[in-house]
């Protein structure tokens, strides 16, 4: 999937400008930035929910806009960040709504939609939950269920706009433990936006940073997530360190570094 000078933003008003942004299969990038900086609404463009007001969208050379909604869906899979909880409804019954772009209005679900279920709940390590309701799990699990039917979509393209919301460390890393799974296991382009650094700079092939109302970096964690540029985007003044164990990156502000030394 390839964004090429994308101006995105709300009604005449542009919120990021001259974006140039690629998700690969195999990867996971991630978007961030400063509070409305437009991480979101570049996200909802790229899915086809928003309509650019420049430049344009593709997938494999051919534009989304020339897509119909049911073809868009079943190559593009999109959770926002606090979908709506259906009452009553089980783990297993809201992930066959994914299934709904491949069947018609009133068709039967098929093998290829059963097992299509079932190794979304698999892979999304939700197969534990599939009888359970929905409105009575954790937001950890509640948020796995989620991932699992956007997962049985199918789809080559998954977007995840700040999937670790509101839930407890370990939760968060067992979300994006997955997300990393499916990239590498399972060939997905996965796009993230999220909030934490130190977790870009764990689960990212590529960081993507808006600020200023563009692009201020991409790369890397190595190359992106430098006190240079996270200065510039947040403001903040940090101290970038890496793990001895994993080498991953790991950001912590000047305050909070001088304050344990």
């Amino acid at each position: 999937m390839q964004a090429r000078d994308l101006t995105v933003g709300h009604g005449t008003q542009a919120v990021l400008d001259g974006v140039d942004l690629t998700l690969t299969p195999g990867e996971v990038t991630v978007l961030v930035g400063p509070n409305g900086c437009g991480k979101s609404t570049l996200l909802r463009t790229v899915a086809g929910l928003l309509t650019p007001l420049s430049g344009g969208v593709s997938l494999d050379g051919e534009s989304i806009r020339s897509l119909s909604r049911r073809a868009l869906s079943q190559r593009i899979a999109f959770l926002p960040q606090a979908p709506l909880v259906p009452a009553g409804v089980s783990v297993r019954e809201l992930v066959r709504h994914g299934r709904y772009a491949h069947r018609g209005a009133f068709s039967r679900h098929t093998q290829t939609d059963i097992d299509a279920v079932d190794w979304a709940l698999q892979v999304s390590d939700a197969a534990p939950l599939a009888d359970r309701r929905l409105d009575e799990l954790s937001g950890g699990e509640r948020q796995r269920a989620w991932l699992a039917t956007v997962l049985a979509q199918k789809a080559g393209v998954l977007l995840l706009d700040e999937p670790t919301t509101y839930l407890d460390m370990r939760h968060q890393f067992e979300i994006l433990d997955v997300v990393r799974k499916l990239a590498k296991e399972h060939e997905i382009a996965c796009g993230v936006v999220l909030h934490d650094l130190t977790q870009a700079a764990a689960y990212a092939d590529e960081v993507v940073v808006a600020a200023d109302g563009v692009v201020a970096a991409d790369g890397t964690p190595a190359e992106v997530l430098t006190p240079e540029t996270i200065h510039h985007a947040f403001g903040l003044e940090v101290s970038v360190l890496q793990d001895p164990d994993t080498g991953h990156l790991a950001c912590f502000p000047r305050a909070a570094v001088s304050s344990t030394s």
